[in-house]
């Protein structure tokens, strides 16, 4: 722990171009070059996640907090994140959080059934998910988000209804879904690859996520963002901030940038990450300069994906006609926005769309 918080300080430091010069208390920085952020601005959103950042416990999350405080001013409402996983959720870390400024929980749940946690080696149980909520809403969090993955193979026999039931329940405040993915060179990819486990079939996997959609809506969620719900004001405003190609930076090991017109990351290993702070250099291993097409294609993407939707050229016009005559989008004026029936086929959607 304390190597990795001196690490991140070194880098926060380097970031800010820190040389202990105060800016005045007012400064609030919106565009910043080379994925860098000055000294003394104030963030709107900060977002300890990507991660298992709750390993931390509660003072090292509290001392998390203070190190970014040290760089850095909060803004009086600023959202606060931190992702968790429920065995980390005791009255202990809930106290230290709430006391540090954090004041939205990202819970990992991933799904009530026991037999599916254990299959995708997560080391929580059903149990310990709703004791950790209980125990985060005892504890002063009024603003939590629950993650579930939806379309685990069949064979499972994992009730998805039942998960759906059980998550509303809780009564959280916004509800991230992930359709289960076999990313290259993880277990599951070779499991698939050698016949082990069958991939969930599409059709199956369009009724899970439509199931969830109508359940959610029918509770009072907004289905805001193609993986995300959320109650009245409970919109993720970190997470937006992507989807509406605002700045952001990151720091700490594999932590992504952009700063307006490129994207910058750093070394994913967390050794290398380390060493190169130690040795007083930067972090970062690669940057991307958007090309004018490129922001073309993310332009549409990102806005297909949220339900603010998609301003389309005309001639584009016969092209998303076609998809509201499917039940894919629905048409305003010049915009586009898409259904939960086109979100399925966002992919291929936004592939259509010539330009802006």
């Amino acid at each position: 722990m304390r190597e990795y918080l001196a690490a991140l300080r070194t880098e926060l430091s380097i970031r800010s171009g820190h040389h202990g010069a105060e800016l005045p208390s007012n400064h609030v920085t919106r565009v910043f070059p080379r994925a860098s952020l000055p000294f003394g601005s104030r963030l709107e959103t900060l977002y300890f996640g990507g991660g298992t950042p709750s390993r931390l416990g509660a003072g090292g999350m509290r001392d998390l907090v203070d190190l970014v405080r040290d760089y850095y001013e909060l803004e009086p409402n600023a959202e606060v994140t931190v992702e968790a996983n429920p065995e980390d959720v005791t009255s202990d870390t809930i106290e230290a959080w709430v006391g540090a400024g954090i004041n939205r929980l990202s819970l990992g749940v991933q799904t009530f059934d026991d037999s599916v946690l254990e299959w995708m080696h997560r080391t929580h149980s059903a149990s310990h998910a709703r004791n950790a909520f209980a125990q985060a809403r005892q504890g002063g969090f009024s603003n939590i988000s629950v993650d579930l993955i939806f379309a685990v193979p069949a064979k499972l026999g994992r009730s998805w209804h039942r998960d759906i039931g059980q998550v509303l329940a809780l009564e959280p405040d916004h509800i991230s879904l992930y359709g289960l993915t076999a990313e290259p060179a993880t277990p599951l990819a070779r499991w698939m690859s050698r016949g082990l486990v069958e991939a969930m079939p599409d059709d199956s996997y369009a009724d899970e996520f439509l199931f969830a959609h109508d359940s959610a809506t029918d509770a009072g969620f907004t289905h805001y963002e193609v993986s995300n719900f959320a109650k009245p004001g409970r919109v993720s405003r970190h997470n937006s901030a992507y989807w509406t190609e605002s700045p952001y930076m990151g720091a700490g090991p594999s932590s992504h940038s952009f700063d307006g017109s490129s994207r910058s990351w750093n070394v994913a290993p967390y050794a290398e990450w380390v060493s190169r702070l130690a040795g007083g250099g930067g972090a970062t291993d690669g940057v991307e300069k958007l090309t004018p097409a490129n922001r073309v294609t993310e332009k549409i993407y990102l806005g297909l994906r949220t339900t603010k939707g998609l301003a389309f050229a005309g001639r584009d016009l016969e092209t998303v006609r076609r998809w509201s005559a499917e039940g894919w989008a629905t048409i305003g004026g010049s915009m586009v926005r898409l259904t939960p029936e086109g979100w399925l086929r966002l992919d291929a959607l936004a592939a259509g769309l010539t330009g802006l």
